[in-house]
């Protein structure tokens, strides 16, 4: 997805003969301006939008269709279940390009599941079966700026690929979150890009990555800032964090492995604690199939969190695909009286997909 975006940037210039004279002559290379995604979870499609014109305007649409079942066991509850549901998303993107060559748009993402909590969607806040995120944006010679719902901006930019199939691996970012409002910017500086958030709290988060092929390897590090907030799952405990984190991944013809660590501080008025955290991960294609795997381990406070991932899809068709994957999590943790986490969970899911 990174290749197909760079080609787009690539192919259609936002610099401005003026402007693209003025780079030259100060010896610096020209932002590019980033594509808008407003797809935090892990149901993201990989086929080319549908764009259709519209006179002086483009509208671009492109989503998911995912039909699982659900085998799950939850030890802290003591419940096995085994369902069927549903799950579809699709984004939508409006934008067109001003005399001045800025491009201005809006784009909507909306997502529906017949039961958010048992397939791990977890960027989305309250128990709704549907969900959506809005933002407008501004693409300039100096990057993009874009406001609405934009809390995972930075981490889409900065985070570990994503495993294949239903391969979900839990715990992999900080605790804290932003809220949901807010504002954002990226931009790319040759081989680099930056960005950062902030939202209506006035938390925020800064991240970069550098990404660049050396030899037949492509290699990608990222790192990134984060101050924010969480509720503990006692359901009152409000604790403010700052964490850091990097990540480093290697590309190898259709193979991938990456590394990824963190911390974090978690304080509250009743309790403060320090996390740390590692996540791997490697997956791989061999002709129509997909593989992947990843692993998990931190500690809050001395207090182990655990997960582990493996994914595995089949592309039967352009869009239509088969689909695996086996995740668990545990991370049952008390801090001064107060419990930051209570889960152990597993599942394994089967799914039919349909992407466009």
């Amino acid at each position: 997805m990174r290749e197909r975006h760079y080609k787009r940037r690539a192919a259609h210039p936002r610099l401005q003969d003026g402007a693209l004279a003025v780079w030259l002559l100060a010896g610096a290379t020209p932002v590019a301006a980033q594509e808008v995604n407003l797809n935090y979870d892990r149901l993201a499609s990989l086929e080319e939008p549908i764009a259709i014109d519209l006179g002086e305007a483009t509208l671009q649409l492109q989503g998911v269709i995912d039909a699982p079942i659900i085998a799950e066991f939850d030890r802290i509850a003591d419940e096995e279940s085994l369902e069927a549901e549903f799950i579809g998303n699709f984004q939508i993107s409006f934008e067109t390009q001003l005399r001045n060559r800025w491009t201005v748009g809006a784009v909507y993402f909306g997502q529906y599941s017949t039961d958010p909590d048992r397939v791990f969607l977890t960027n989305f806040l309250g128990p709704d079966n549907y969900n959506d995120n809005v933002a407008g944006f501004v693409a300039t010679s100096f990057g993009t700026v874009v406001a609405g719902n934009v809390n995972q901006q930075v981490r889409e930019l900065t985070r570990r690929r994503r495993g294949v199939g239903n391969g979900f691996l839990a715990f992999d970012d900080f605790r804290g979150q932003l809220a949901r409002w807010g504002g954002a910017y990226q931009g790319r500086f040759g081989p680099s890009t930056i960005g950062a958030a902030i939202d209506e709290n006035g938390d925020f988060e800064l991240g970069a990555v550098f990404q660049r092929p050396i030899g037949t390897r492509d290699l990608r590090f990222s790192g990134r800032f984060r101050q924010a907030r969480f509720t503990a799952a006692d359901g009152i405990t409000r604790f403010e964090t700052q964490g850091v984190g990097a990540v480093g991944e290697v590309e190898y013809g259709s193979s991938l492995f990456d590394l990824g660590a963190g911390f974090e501080r978690l304080e509250s008025a009743v309790s403060e604690a320090d996390r740390w955290f590692v996540s791997a991960g490697a997956q791989s294609q061999l002709r129509q199939v997909r593989i992947s795997g990843e692993v998990h381990y931190g500690q809050i406070g001395g207090e182990d969190e655990i997960s582990a991932a493996l994914g595995l899809g089949y592309d039967v068709a352009r869009g239509l695909s088969l689909n695996l994957g086996l995740n668990y999590q545990d991370a049952q943790i008390l801090s001064d009286a107060v419990m930051i986490s209570a889960r152990e969970e597993g599942q394994a899911v089967a799914s039919v997909r349909f992407a466009f």
